[in-house]
């Protein structure tokens, strides 16, 4: 195995816990989708994050998978806190107004907290297997990210 002698090489621990920290991220983003596509009008948005949902909980059951193999004990819940912390508490009030655009507003909000937790796991010294995982669904966190906040530029657009 080859490191990086600028970087130290992480504790099985510490990896766990980062894989774990993204576990947290995809619950949560999982349970944001799922609850903002119950609160959109529009089918198409409706799709889209229901889509992001099935999408979320398959990468959690990736990374669980890897916290297993590790020998540790896989995150499979989102916690209140992690949930406040990570930028999904709004959307339950913007569903209450059944405004697509406030909506897509909270659900860009926690893409943001989502791409922030996956750059600073891929910038970790992470072993090669789980590197290659969190970076595939870092790659399809920042589409995902960047598809909403362009319905949402789009949404403001045709409001305005």
């Amino acid at each position: 195995m080859t490191n990086e002698t600028t970087n130290t090489t992480l504790s099985n621990d510490d990896v766990i816990s980062a894989i774990n920290n993204l576990i947290e991220t995809c619950k949560d983003g999982q349970t944001g989708f799922q609850t903002a596509a119950e609160g959109v009008e529009n089918s198409n948005l409706k799709s889209v994050f229901y889509e992001f949902s099935q999408q979320r909980s398959k990468f959690a059951g990736e990374l669980q998978s890897l916290v297993r193999e590790l020998g540790g004990d896989p995150e499979n819940s989102g916690s209140v806190s992690a949930t406040l912390h990570r930028g999904w508490i709004n959307i339950k009030s913007a569903i209450t107004g059944k405004d697509d655009n406030s909506v897509l507003n909270e659900a860009e909000r926690g893409e943001d907290v989502a791409k922030k937790a996956y750059a600073d796991a891929v910038a970790m010294n992470l072993p090669s297997n789980v590197a290659t995982v969190v970076q595939n669904q870092y790659q399809e966190v920042k589409k995902a990210h960047d598809k909403v906040r362009d319905l949402r530029d789009s949404s403001k657009s045709a409001t305005a």
